[in-house]
């Protein structure tokens, strides 16, 4: 019954990893030039800073922290994170602890790093960049250029535009539109203002139009916000009601697994059984 154990334990894993893969893909990172010494007091501010950005994420999906200079340590150190806004605050801390978790391998010693994952993105430095608008380009991707029909195009155009527009009583970091097959997805880091994000998020549809052209998805990230877009739904999930609905089909394809790698091994238990009592009467012969 061991090896039962395993396989149990085998498809709980693959279908974990299969709900995590979306948050947790790579999509971009760089480190600042300049380095620290290790075991500095810097290392100590910097640690600990990156330990509060994880706190954090168990209870909101953005925040900010700025680490005061000490008797030890002459710098200060400023950080953010910012969760996809349809993240629940689990999924969210597990995005953000992946994150910080990768930058310390990425950035090992730098005074200052980002770090971009499909679920959250984190920054830190020792100097201040919070609150400052920075439209940088840093990760541009499109997809196959087959050219979308028309009506495609239009349908992206619309969901591009939706994106971009701004209601000052509704004002959202976070964006999602679809029409049609179209879907995209927009978001600024929290610690812009209303009018920078608006900005930032007008350059970067207007580069992904641009740059994207007829392609059938695009992505655009600039330094302090990102647009994408898709024809055929591939970011379907994009909405807490969503993201809910995939967890409860994980929940249930997991029961299902669970109950037909159960069955099965009551299958193998009971042939064992049989074939013992065959063998026994075999033997009584």
């Amino acid at each position: 019954m061991a090896h039962q154990h395993h396989v149990v334990l085998l498809a709980v894993m693959i279908i974990m990893l299969s709900a995590m893969a979306d948050t947790d893909s790579f999509i971009f990172g760089g480190c600042s030039q300049v380095k620290f010494m290790p075991g500095s007091p810097y290392e100590n501010t910097v640690n600990s800073l990156l330990t509060s950005l994880i706190n954090s994420a168990t209870f909101t999906n953005y925040n900010n922290f700025t680490i005061q200079p000490t008797p030890s340590s002459s710098s200060t150190v400023y950080g953010l994170y910012q969760c996809r806004g349809d993240l629940s605050n689990d999924r969210c801390s597990r995005c953000v602890e992946r994150a910080v978790s990768q930058l310390g391998t990425l950035c090992l010693d730098a005074c200052g790093g980002a770090l971009q994952l499909d679920g959250c993105f984190v920054k830190y430095d020792n100097v201040s960049f919070l609150g400052v608008e920075d439209k940088t380009a840093v990760m541009k991707k499109c997809g196959p250029s087959i050219g979308l029909t028309s009506d495609a195009m239009t349908r992206r155009d619309e969901v591009l535009a939706y994106l971009e527009t701004s209601d000052g009583s509704t004002y959202k970091t976070y964006r999602t539109s679809g029409s049609g097959n179209a879907r995209g997805v927009a978001q600024c880091t929290g610690d812009l203002s209303p009018s920078e994000c608006q900005d930032c998020l007008s350059d970067a549809i207007q580069r992904l139009k641009m740059e994207c052209g007829a392609s059938t998805w695009g992505d655009m990230y600039l330094a302090k916000c990102y647009a994408r877009y898709s024809e055929g739904g591939r970011y379907s999930r994009n909405s807490n009601d969503d993201s809910n609905h995939n967890d409860d089909e994980i929940e249930k394809t997991l029961a299902i697994l669970i109950g037909l790698i159960a069955g099965v091994a009551l299958i193998i238990v009971f042939l064992s059984f049989l074939s013992k009592v065959c063998e026994k009467h075999k033997g009584g012969k």
